[in-house]
C-alpha cells in the first residue's frame, strides 16, 4: 500500500511556492497575445454561418459579396472539396464511425453556425459586412436535438451511422449479473449532465501568412500547443509538416477548446496560400458560443449492487454522449474516459459499462476540463450516496468501507491506479471541514426548516500518459535554455517548468529560460492537455537536464583534470571536491563547450540534451465537500462553503497548484449552479452571450479551503501527478450530493444539473403539491 504523507520537505526548488514569473508581463499589459500580433498589408476574414441546426444545402452566390467595397476574396466548399478535419485514433473497444467535419460545409448543414462560406477583405468591419451579401440556398430538414431520441429517429445524419450512433464502447469484467442477483440493495439513478459552453477568456483565432518563395506557412495560433495545429493543417491542405510554421503566443485559456486547428483555422490558412497575403481571424464571443466546441453532454442510467454488509458489489451503466453533428479527433475522449472511471475510488468486483456516441444536430462536443472524469464522479457518487441512504449509514462511513486500500489497483473497468490513499483523504477531509460541527450546523437549520446539504464526492483523475519531449541547453553566457513541446495557457508553466530544471541541475532558478509554443524551435511534443504537462513535460524537461548534467560534469572532468567522481556541483559551479580553488562556473563550462581545443576526444561540441519521457497514465484523486442551502420560499440555492482535499503526488509549487483546485472548483460551482447551453426543438442555440450564459462570479464563489497529501507515482522520476483538474472533477460530485441532501428530507427529487432556482422551486412545489 502506498502511504499518503503530508507534502514533503522541499527539495531544491520542488515544492517551494515560487510566484509566477510570467505575471510581470501579463499584468504590465506586455504580454502578446493572438490579436496582438500585426502583419503589414494583412487581411481580414469573416465567416458565413448556418442559421439552420440541419437542412440541404444548395447554391451558396458569392458575387454580390465579392462585389462590395473592400472585398477581396471569398471561399466555398467549391475551394476545398471534400477537405475535412482529422478523425480520431483508434481505441481499444471501440467502433468509431468516422462522421468527419468539412471545413466547408458540403450538401448538408448540421449544426447552427456550421461554416459555409469565408469572405476576405481589406477590414474586418467590410468582411463582416459583405457576409450579409452572399445568397445561399438552404432547404431545410427535421433537427435531432434529444440524444435518446436521435437513436430511434428515422433521420439519420450520416450514412455509415445507423441509430445515429457514431462511437461505441464497452468494458465488462467480472459476474454482474450473480452481484446484482446476491445484492441486499440495488440503487439506481438517471443522470443528466448537460453541455456547458467553454468560454475561455480570450476567444479562438489565427492568423496565417505565406512566402512563395520558400513555399513556407506560417500561422500564428491562439492555441494549446504548436504541434497538432501543425499536423492538423498539413493532414487538411496536403502540405509537408516541414512547411508549415507554427506559433503560439501568450494564451487568454484554453481548457480543451483549443486543442487542435479548427474549420475557420484551416480556411484561413488556405485562404492565405491563395492570396499570398496574410490573413487574420479572431472570433467574436457570439462565434465562440455557437460555432467553438461545447463540453460535457452525457446521460448516464446507472446502478450500484450493494451487500448486506455495506460492501460495492457491481456497477452497472448505460452512458449516453452528445457528440454533435461530427466526430473531431477528440470527440470519443470524454465519454470513454467517463467509462473507465465509472467505479471511481472503490473496490467493485465487476462491471458492465457501455458508452454510446450519439450523433445530433448540434455543435460537436470535445474535451472540456476534466473531459470525463466529472462526469464518473457525479455518476458514481450520486450512487454512493444513495447507497448511503439506503444501509442508513453516514456517506463517509460507507466510503471508508469501499475504497481501494492496495496499489497497483486494477478497476473492473480496466484502470490500473498507481498510488494514493483514499482514506488518509477523507480522514483529512473530515478533519479540515470540522464535519462535525457542520452536521450539527446542519440539525439545527433542519430543526427551523431550513433546507441544508452536506455532499462529500471523491474523484480519481487519470492524467499523463503517453510521451512529451524536451531539451535543455547552457548558453555561453551562462544561461539555462529549456525548450519544451507542451505550451502554457495561464497554469504558470513557465514558471514551474524552470524549477524542475533549476532542480535537477542545481542553478539559480533565474538562470533558466523556458521556451515553448515555437514548432521551429521547439522539440515535437503531444502538448497541454488532460493534466499532462507536469506529468509528461515535466518528466521530459527531468531528464534533460539530468542528461545535460552528466554530459557538463564529463567536460568539466576534463578542463579541469580530475575524475568525474571527484566533482562537485552545486549551485551551477562545478568545483574538485578536494581544490575548491579549480571550478567553472555555468559560463565557463559552456564557453570550454564551444572550444575545440579544451573539449574531450569525441565530445560534440557544445552543452546540449534532448530527452523523450514516455509514461502509463497517473491516477490523482481528491475528497471535496461542499455545504449548500435552499431557499425554501424561492428555490435559489447557494454553496457556502467547499473543503477540498488533493493528492497529485510530488506538487511542484503549491502556490500554483492550489490555484489549479480553486480554478478548477469556480467553474465546478458554475457548472452545477446554471451553466447550461440549452437548445429548442429546431436545435437553434438558447445562448448567444453571457446575457443568456451566466458565469460564475465572487458574488457565487463560496469560501474554499484547501490541502493537499502526496502519494507520489512510482510512474514518474520525480513522482509528480496530475492537479489541474481536480476542483472540477470534484466540486460538482460533492454539490450535487449537497443538494441531494438538503432536498432528502422532504422527499424531493432527484434533480439534475444546473441547479437553478427555478429547476429546485418547481422540485419544491412538487413535493408540495404531491402531499
Amino acid at each position: 500500500m502506498t502511504t499518503a504523507t503530508p507534502l514533503a520537505p522541499p527539495r531544491g526548488y520542488l515544492g517551494v511556492a515560487v510566484r509566477r514569473r510570467e505575471d510581470v508581463r501579463f499584468l504590465s499589459g506586455t504580454a502578446t497575445y493572438l490579436d496582438d500580433v500585426e502583419l503589414p498589408n494583412a487581411l481580414h476574414v469573416a465567416f458565413v454561418r448556418s442559421p439552420h441546426a440541419h437542412a440541404r444545402l444548395g447554391d451558396v452566390d458569392t458575387r454580390a459579396a465579392l462585389a462590395a467595397p473592400g472585398v477581396v476574396a471569398a471561399f466555398t466548399a467549391r475551394d476545398l472539396p471534400g477537405r475535412t478535419l482529422p478523425g480520431p485514433r483508434a481505441f481499444a473497444d471501440t467502433t468509431i464511425v468516422h462522421a468527419l467535419h468539412p471545413i466547408f460545409a458540403e450538401n448538408t448543414v448540421r449544426y447552427v453556425g456550421q461554416v459555409v462560406a469565408a469572405i476576405v477583405a481589406e477590414s474586418r468591419a467590410a468582411a463582416e459586412d459583405a457576409t450579409e451579401l452572399v445568397e445561399v440556398e438552404y432547404e431545410p430538414l427535421e433537427a435531432l436535438t434529444d440524444v435518446r431520441a436521435a437513436l430511434t429517429s428515422p433521420v439519420q445524419l450520416h450514412a455509415a451511422a445507423p441509430a445515429n450512433i457514431v462511437v461505441r464502447y464497452a468494458r465488462r469484467s467480472g459476474d454482474v449479473e450473480a452481484a446484482f442477483a446476491a445484492a441486499a440493495h440495488v440503487v439506481a439513478r438517471t443522470v443528466r449532465i448537460p453541455r456547458l459552453a467553454i468560454v475561455p477568456l480570450e476567444t479562438r483565432g489565427a492568423l496565417a501568412a505565406y512566402d512563395r518563395g520558400t513555399d513556407m506557412l506560417t500561422l500564428w495560433s491562439s492555441a494549446q500547443d504548436p504541434h497538432r495545429s501543425r499536423a492538423t493543417l498539413a493532414r487538411v491542405l496536403d502540405r509537408p509538416e516541414d512547411r508549415i510554421h507554427v506559433i503560439v503566443p501568450d494564451v487568454g485559456g484554453g481548457f480543451g477548446q483549443k486543442s487542435y486547428a479548427q474549420a475557420e483555422v484551416a480556411a484561413l490558412a488556405h485562404a492565405a496560400i491563395v492570396l499570398a497575403r496574410p490573413v487574420k481571424w479572431v472570433e467574436d464571443r457570439r462565434e465562440n458560443f455557437q460555432a467553438a466546441h461545447h463540453g460535457r453532454g452525457l446521460e448516464a442510467d446507472a446502478e450500484l449492487a450493494v451487500g448486506e454488509d455495506g460492501r460495492f458489489l457491481a456497477v452497472r451503466a448505460q452512458l449516453y454522449a452528445d457528440c454533435g453533428a461530427y466526430v473531431y479527433s477528440s470527440v470519443p475522449n470524454s465519454g470513454i474516459t467517463a467509462s473507465l472511471l465509472l467505479s471511481g475510488c472503490y473496490e467493485i468486483g465487476a462491471a458492465d459499462v457501455t458508452m454510446v456516441g450519439v450523433a445530433t444536430n448540434r455543435v460537436p462536443t470535445s474535451p472540456y476540463r476534466g473531459a470525463g472524469r466529472p462526469e464518473a464522479a457525479i455518476v458514481i457518487e450520486a450512487l454512493v450516496d444513495l447507497a448511503a441512504r439506503s444501509l442508513r449509514r453516514d456517506p463517509i462511513e460507507v466510503r471508508l468501507a469501499n475504497v481501494v486500500t492496495r496499489f497497483p489497483y486494477t478497476t473492473a473497468t480496466g484502470s490500473t491506479y498507481d498510488s494514493g490513499d483514499y482514506r488518509a483523504l477523507l480522514d483529512r477531509l473530515v478533519a479540515l471541514a470540522e464535519l462535525s460541527r457542520l452536521r450539527e450546523e446542519q440539525a439545527l437549520a433542519r430543526l427551523e426548516g431550513r433546507l441544508y446539504g452536506i455532499g462529500t464526492a471523491l474523484y480519481v483523475e487519470r492524467s499523463g500518459g503517453g510521451w512529451e519531449a524536451a531539451a535543455a541547453s547552457i548558453e555561453p553566457g551562462g544561461r539555462v535554455i529549456a525548450r519544451i513541446g507542451s505550451s502554457p495557457h495561464g497554469q504558470g508553466h513557465e514558471t514551474s517548468f524552470a524549477q524542475v530544471i533549476a532542480t535537477t541541475l542545481d542553478v539559480p532558478m533565474d538562470v533558466v529560460v523556458v521556451r515553448w509554443g515555437d514548432s521551429s524551435e521547439v522539440p515535437r511534443g503531444v502538448g497541454t492537455f488532460g493534466s499532462r504537462s507536469m506529468t509528461m513535460g515535466g518528466g521530459a524537461l527531468h531528464l534533460a537536464a539530468a542528461r545535460l548534467r552528466a554530459r557538463a560534469l564529463q567536460l568539466a572532468a576534463h578542463v579541469l583534470g580530475a575524475a568525474v567522481d571527484d566533482l562537485t556541483w552545486e549551485r551551477g559551479r562545478v568545483f574538485v571536491a578536494n581544490a575548491p580553488g579549480r571550478a567553472l562556473d555555468l559560463a565557463e563550462l559552456a564557453a570550454a563547450a564551444y572550444d575545440p581545443q579544451r573539449v574531450p576526444p569525441g565530445f560534440d561540441l557544445g552543452l546540449a540534451s534532448y530527452a523523450t519521457f514516455t509514461a502509463e497514465y497517473g491516477y490523482s484523486t481528491g475528497a471535496h465537500l461542499a455545504v449548500v442551502e435552499i431557499d425554501r420560499a424561492l428555490g435559489k440555492p447557494r454553496v457556502l462553503r467547499m473543503f477540498a482535499v488533493d493528492d497529485a503526488g510530488t506538487i511542484v509549487n503549491p502556490l500554483l497548484a492550489e490555484g489549479q483546485v480553486i480554478g478548477g472548483i469556480a467553474q465546478g460551482v458554475g457548472e452545477a449552479l446554471f451553466e447550461e447551453v440549452a437548445h429548442d426543438e429546431f436545435g437553434q442555440p438558447r445562448v448567444a452571450s453571457f446575457l443568456d450564459y451566466p458565469l460564475v462570479t465572487a458574488v457565487e464563489m463560496p469560501p474554499v479551503t484547501t490541502a493537499f497529501i502526496a502519494s507520489p507515482s512510482p510512474l514518474h522520476p520525480l513522482g509528480i501527478k496530475g492537479v489541474a483538474e481536480g476542483g472540477a472533477c470534484g466540486a460538482p460530485a460533492a454539490i450535487a450530493n449537497a443538494v441531494a441532501d438538503a432536498l432528502a428530507p422532504l422527499g424531493a427529487g432527484p434533480v439534475d444539473m444546473p441547479f437553478t432556482g427555478e429547476k429546485l422551486w418547481r422540485a419544491l412545489r412538487a413535493v408540495e403539491a404531491a402531499r
